[in-house]
């Protein structure tokens, strides 16, 4: 079975979050994802996406295939992605991602660390 691949780039600004959380919803959708998995997957793309509000561009590829949801965001500064306590976050984002997503994997390129995630949406 082949893939559906979208690549969306969006400003990193916080009006723009709900477009992504609308094309996140729609694949999972298409792909015959449960309701919990859509709402799982919608609250980490949103997690993550809230790590930046700034004026440059920040690209969310999603793929599925097979019932599995894959989502890589990014570029961010790496140490977004490893926050300490000492930022005084409640609810951090690695507790988020455990709970929210089935895998979660810091990946660093040219431009930024991204941020891999994967979630089961099928039965």
């Amino acid at each position: 079975m082949s893939a559906d691949e979208i690549r969306l780039v969006i400003p990193a600004e916080e009006d723009f979050r709900p477009i992504a959380h609308l094309v996140t919803g729609g694949l999972a959708s298409r792909n015959d994802g449960t309701f919990e998995a859509l709402e799982d997957l919608q609250v980490a793309v949103e997690a993550v996406l809230a790590l930046r509000d700034d004026e440059g561009d920040l690209t969310v590829v999603l793929s599925a295939a097979e019932g599995v949801l894959r989502a890589s965001l990014g570029p961010f500064a790496a140490d977004t992605l490893h926050p300490d306590d000492a930022q005084g976050r409640g609810l951090d984002l690695e507790r988020v991602l455990e709970t929210v997503c089935d895998r979660h994997a810091v990946e660093q390129r040219e431009d930024g660390a991204w941020l891999e995630l994967t979630k089961q949406i099928g039965a």
